[in-house]
């Protein structure tokens, strides 16, 4: 079966114990990449059968190999010559370093023992590992150092380094709702805007909602509507790109109200359109429909 002619991505993730790999692969996966962790490198070729069966459904893949044993090296080796040969697969290696006095650093904050000296000195295990890894290493085709590197700091370097189309690494949502039915659990940040005025006593404007014109032009009209939403608007332009460059995919900004129809759906439209056009943005309603679904 074909996979068309879209080549697959594929980065194996390796190196040092301690370097970063959980982090690595975090990362990847925040990049859309499908994440696998530690693979043996034995079961690689029927990794590859399941991608080509799936057409391009898996277009980048990440793979996490941990290799702890000469052994897994010569069936590594022999599945990398093979891939090498692969046409439509593209593999990079990118290798995890780091000092050894900075891996013996984490190992004791962590209180971790290194899997190669599970009861001696980390050290011990770290030389063993770099002795083991030192081919490897050579035929990455990316490193990076990770001794002085915060994890987000090495989000950053993998998101720079493998980002096809920076928007597409981070979306805002926009969700509205209404706070007698609760906050949203997965609100990164939310926004009280109960102190508006309240289309809800206009009784024509009772049943309908934010996203009838009628509607949102009341809410919108009022002064200390635009005054909020021009400070808002000012806020969030200030803190997305910082949560973007932090290397987070997506942030969920909620706007509540009462009851989750009128303001807080206005409000969330309004958001939502204004920044369109620089990120990627999805709006959702979450109480909309609840008073249609009591009065059912």
């Amino acid at each position: 079966m074909s996979t068309g002619s879209t080549d697959i991505q594929m980065v194996i993730i390796t190196g040092m114990s301690g370097a970063g790999k959980t982090v690595a692969m975090q990362s990847f996966e925040d990049l859309g990449y499908f994440c696998v962790d530690n693979l043996p490198p034995t079961l690689l070729p029927k990794f590859l059968e399941l991608i080509k069966e799936s057409g391009n459904k898996m277009n980048k893949v990440a793979l996490v190999m941990d290799l702890r044993s000469r052994d897994f090296f010569d069936s590594l080796f022999t599945a990398l010559d093979e891939l090498a040969e692969t046409s439509w697969v593209t593999p990079q290696i990118l290798f995890l370093d780091a000092k050894d006095a900075t891996l013996v650093t984490r190992y004791k904050e962590t209180r971790r023992s290194h899997p190669l000296a599970p009861n001696g000195l980390p050290l011990e295990g770290i030389k063993l590992e770099r002795e083991l890894l030192e081919e490897l290493k050579g035929r990455a085709q990316i490193i990076f150092d990770t001794s002085d590197l915060k994890p987000r700091e090495l989000r950053e370097k993998i998101i720079q380094q493998f980002a096809t189309h920076a928007n597409e690494t981070f979306t805002v949502n926009v969700v509205s709702f209404g706070f007698k039915y609760g906050i949203p659990i997965d609100a990164d940040l939310v926004f009280d805007v109960r102190f508006l005025p309240n289309p809800h006593y206009i009784e024509h404007m009772r049943p309908k909602t934010g996203l009838d014109e009628e509607v949102s032009s009341y809410v919108l009209k009022w002064n200390e509507t635009q005054k909020f939403l021009e400070k808002l608007i000012d806020l969030l332009s200030f803190m997305l790109p910082h949560y973007k460059r932090e290397g987070k995919s997506q942030l969920v900004i909620a706007i509540g109200c009462t009851g989750g129809q009128h303001r807080s759906v206005t409000l969330a439209e309004y958001i939502g359109r204004y920044f369109a056009k620089e990120y990627k943005t999805h709006v959702s309603h979450r109480d909309i429909d609840r008073r249609k679904e009591k009065h059912q």
